[in-house]
Parts: C-alpha cells; sequence; structure tokens
C-alpha cells in the first residue's frame, strides 16, 4: 500500500543554492532540473534543501535534464552528497537511468541538504581568509574584485625578497569544483602548525602566494563552470579582460610584479575516480628541466600518500599542441617553471575507497597537507 505524503519543500535561497523544481506533487517522487550557469550552456553542479521530509520514508529526486549536462558520462559511478546539518556530509544511493539522476534518502530527519559535492560556503571562506591572516602567518598582499565586485584575496606567506622562490597555488577557478578550496583550507591549517620541521625548510627558501577562490561570483550562483559573464576562467589567460575576467586579469598582473618558480591551479574532476596531475608537456617551451620536475613532483607525492597517482589521468598533448588559455600552460610558458594542474575527482577515489563519504572536503584537505610536503621537497631544485 502506498502512503499518500504531505508535498515537501524545495529551497535554493542560500550560497551556492542550485535546483529548479518541475513537479513536487509526489512526496515520494520529486521532478527537478539543474539551471545551467548564467551566461552559459554548462551546467553539472547541484544544491538544494529537502524540508517537510517524511522519516522512515524514502525520498527520491529526480535530476531530469542529467543526460544534457556538460559530463554526461561523469553520473556512472557518482554518489550525491547529503546532509542533515549541513555541516556533516555523507554519499547516497545514486542511480542514472541514461537520462535522468536518481538521489535517494531513507530519511532520518525531516530536512536534509542534497549537493553534487560537500559545498563551500562564502561564510566559511571569510573564516578561512581570518584564519590565514591571523592564525597562519600570511598577509593580505592584495585584493582583487570579481565580476560583481566581491573580493579575491591574494594570501602571501613569507617577507618576499631577491632569492627567494615564489610558489603560487590558486584555487577553484571553476567554481563548481568547492574541493579545491578545502585543499586550501588544508594547507592554511598546516601553516598555523608549530614545529614542523618540513614547512620550516619550505619556507625558509620559498614564499607562498595563495588564491583560496578564483571565482566566487560563479561559487555563490552555484554553477559549474563560469563566473558571472559565462566566462570558462581556465580557458582566459590569453585574454583576460576587465569586463569579462577580472578575476584572471587580477592574478596576471600580481604575478607580473612578483614573479613565479612554482604554480600548481587546483580543481576537481567530474568524470576520473583519481587524484592526478597534468603538466606542460605540449607547451612550445617545454624543456627536460621541466620534465625532471614534473616527475619529481609526481613521484614525491604518490610515494607519501595512496590518495595520488600517476596511472590514470588526462592524454598527454603532443609537443607543441597545448591549449594554450588554460591557466597551467599559459603560466609554465610565461614563467619557464614548474606548473601542474592538481585535479580530485567529485566521485570517490578507487585506489582508497571511502562509502560513506566518497572523495570528500577533509580528504581534500589532507592533500593540500601533503602537497606542502613535496614542494618543500622540490623547492630547492625549481631554478
Amino acid at each position: 500500500m502506498t502512503v499518500a505524503l504531505t508535498s515537501i519543500k524545495i529551497s535554493t535561497d542560500f550560497d551556492s543554492g542550485n535546483i529548479q523544481v518541475l513537479d513536487a506533487s509526489d512526496a515520494h517522487q520529486l521532478l527537478l532540473a539543474i539551471n545551467p550557469d548564467t551566461r552559459s550552456q554548462h551546467f553539472q553542479w547541484f544544491h538544494f534543501k529537502a524540508e517537510g521530509m517524511h522519516v522512515g520514508h524514502t525520498h527520491t529526486f529526480r535530476l531530469s535534464n542529467a543526460s544534457q549536462s556538460s559530463y554526461k558520462h561523469a553520473w556512472s559511478g557518482y554518489n550525491a552528497v547529503a546532509s542533515y546539518d549541513h555541516t556533516n556530509w555523507f554519499r547516497v544511493p545514486t542511480r542514472f537511468d541514461g537520462e535522468t539522476l536518481h538521489i535517494s534518502l531513507e530519511t532520518r530527519e525531516k530536512q536534509a541538504w542534497f549537493a553534487y559535492f560537500e559545498p563551500y560556503s562564502r561564510e566559511r571562506h571569510d573564516w578561512l581568509i581570518d584564519q590565514a591572516l591571523n592564525q597562519a602567518g600570511t598577509k593580505l598582499l592584495a585584493t582583487g574584485k570579481s565580476v560583481e565586485g566581491r573580493d579575491i584575496q591574494l594570501l602571501r606567506r613569507g617577507k618576499g625578497g631577491a632569492g627567494r622562490r615564489k610558489v603560487w597555488i590558486i584555487a577553484q577557478q571553476h567554481p563548481g569544483e568547492h574541493m579545491a578550496e578545502w585543499f586550501m583550507e588544508g594547507i592554511i591549517e598546516r601553516l598555523q602548525q608549530d614545529g614542523d620541521t618540513e614547512l620550516k625548510k619550505l619556507l625558509a627558501v620559498a614564499d607562498l602566494y595563495l588564491v583560496p577562490n578564483m571565482n566566487p561570483d560563479g561559487a555563490f550562483h552555484g554553477h559549474l563552470r563560469t563566473n558571472a559573464m559565462g566566462q570558462d576562467l581556465n580557458r582566459a589567460w590569453q585574454s583576460a579582460s576587465q569586463e569579462v575576467s577580472p578575476e584572471v586579469l587580477f592574478v596576471q598582473q600580481q604575478m607580473e610584479k612578483y614573479g613565479v618558480d612554482l604554480f600548481l591551479d587546483i580543481h576537481g574532476d567530474e568524470e576520473i575516480p583519481y587524484i592526478f596531475t597534468a603538466g606542460c608537456e605540449g607547451n612550445p617551451g617545454y624543456t627536460p628541466r621541466i620534465e625532471a620536475l614534473e616527475k619529481r613532483f609526481r613521484s614525491h607525492l604518490s610515494a607519501l600518500t595512496r590518495d595520488f597517482q600517476t596511472t590514470h589521468g588526462y592524454t598527454r598533448d603532443l609537443p607543441g599542441q597545448a591549449n594554450m588559455t588554460l591557466a597551467c600552460n599559459s603560466v609554465g610558458e610565461k614563467y619557464d617553471c614548474l606548473s601542474l594542474t592538481l585535479e580530485m575527482p567529485f566521485k570517490d577515489n578507487d585506489d582508497a575507497p571511502n562509502p560513506q563519504t566518497g572523495w570528500s572536503g577533509k580528504r581534500s584537505m589532507q592533500l593540500g597537507k601533503d602537497v606542502l610536503s613535496t614542494v618543500a621537497d622540490i623547492v630547492s631544485t625549481l631554478r
């Protein structure tokens, strides 16, 4: 016997909220759709709250346009995340039938949040900047502005000066890739630790330049890929402008002012269930020196943590065939430096699966801490 349930309220009126309600008349089976990015056809990120659920009942949320999303193959092997308190997130049964994504929860509470990945809120971002400035020894070196006027903070740990290595780490150019700012929180948390011998070794010779969130407008609006102008920031590094991509232009100007010896661009990948890096092998200026640095970075990090591997990743570019609009390639070529894109999964890490959480904010933070160890290992060989 099917029990008639009262209707469920769906809301998205919060930071990074994104969903459209098509039919909520059946509380067992709600029909929803993901909204596209502003001025863009990209969509994949969703984040919504369901209120008035019935404890002990299974509610299913059907995302009807999943097959038209930017990465439709990403739904295979994917489980959405849910939370009863918007703080502790867990994976829930999720099924893709080739057209619709079905997200189910046998609920223990009357309300829950659902998202593509564990969200990193602007409120937490503001807290993180405060931690960085007051607990982690960083300085607010400069502040850029997004299209809509949100702050883009450039932090530096170190006093600058001749001969010191400049290590740049930026995150969340693609706003739906919230694992990237969790990664940055791990870095800033480690910078607060006293007695860290690896960190002392690194900071004795290098300055860290950190941009925790490159795309605050897109993150706030629940975008997957673009800023408020519909621009994919990681395709704007040869054409940045104040009107369309001020976020990239700001960072480029700061790089020209201070220089770059190592560049890491932190991302998330929708389809590949592993952590990996992509390098600059297709750049016109790619040299054996850069190749050796890439190999040393990957070798050290893969030996340090099982959460990083070198078997799975993107197809390598042929010589001279790199997409120079990408940050990694553009910065690597301009500054003749080690330059890498680091990717984390929206799914789980198949090399170290955790069915409860999948890949998560906490695991992203730990990877950030581990990457600092690898940077400390390689810093003396950058030039």
